[in-house]
């Protein structure tokens, strides 16, 4: 499985297209592209959607698979248990049974 920043760098590599090109067209500096390519920095959410029409991708996808990179990063920060899934689960339902975000 890929992290977010391993399919920046596949479509960039697949683009022929250096870390400077993209960081551009991202309006980002190239060290911290390259920092989200190597998983040492998250990727802004406010720049997904010049990112998905960059390379013509689903936004709502992307959003998906960036939301469950960082959900599992902070799991993974803080070492829980099977437990909090489930809690998780049960919150996340009744925030959208009573619409409460």
């Amino acid at each position: 499985m890929e992290n977010f920043g391993d399919q920046v760098r596949q479509l960039r590599k697949d683009k022929d297209w250096t870390l400077t090109k993209l960081a551009a067209m991202l309006d980002m500096d190239s060290a911290n592209l390259s920092k989200i390519e190597t998983g040492k920095r998250s990727f802004d959410e406010k720049k997904l959607p010049i990112f998905c029409k960059i390379f013509s991708l689903d936004l709502e996808k992307m959003k998906t698979e960036l939301l469950s990179e960082k959900f599992a990063n902070k799991v993974y920060a803080e070492n829980v248990d099977e437990e909090v899934f489930h809690l998780a689960e049960q919150k996340v339902k009744y925030l959208i049974k009573n619409d409460k975000h």
